[in-house]
């Protein structure tokens, strides 16, 4: 099955304490059906110090239930479903719901 939502786009949350906020997707774990994105669902985590790194508090991203965040649609830069469409030559390409314009050339 094609991922509706992929490595590099642009998702806005509809859900949860980070409602209405967007940033992009670092990574998308479909197995867990979560994804992370930039800024977005911050926790705190208490590191400890090594030769390597600083220890104390460090904030980092948290994944993201793949049902609490959309699409930004390229044209309206609101929230938009996504469908899929086969063009001509036999690609599938990700189609905006909202406004029909094509996600990924």
């Amino acid at each position: 099955m094609a991922a509706k939502i992929r490595k590099g786009d642009n998702v806005v949350v509809i859900t949860g304490r980070d409602r209405g906020r967007k940033g992009e997707v670092i990574a998308v774990r479909p197995d867990e059906g979560r994804a992370l994105v930039r800024g977005i669902n911050m926790v705190k985590r208490h590191q400890k110090q090594t030769p390597q790194r600083e220890g104390g508090i460090i904030s980092k991203e948290s994944p993201i239930h793949l049902s609490n965040i959309a699409l930004v649609d390229p044209k309206t830069g609101k929230p938009t479903r996504v469908g899929f469409k086969t063009m001509n030559d036999g690609r599938k390409v990700r189609v905006a719901k909202r406004s029909g314009v094509e996600i990924d050339g």
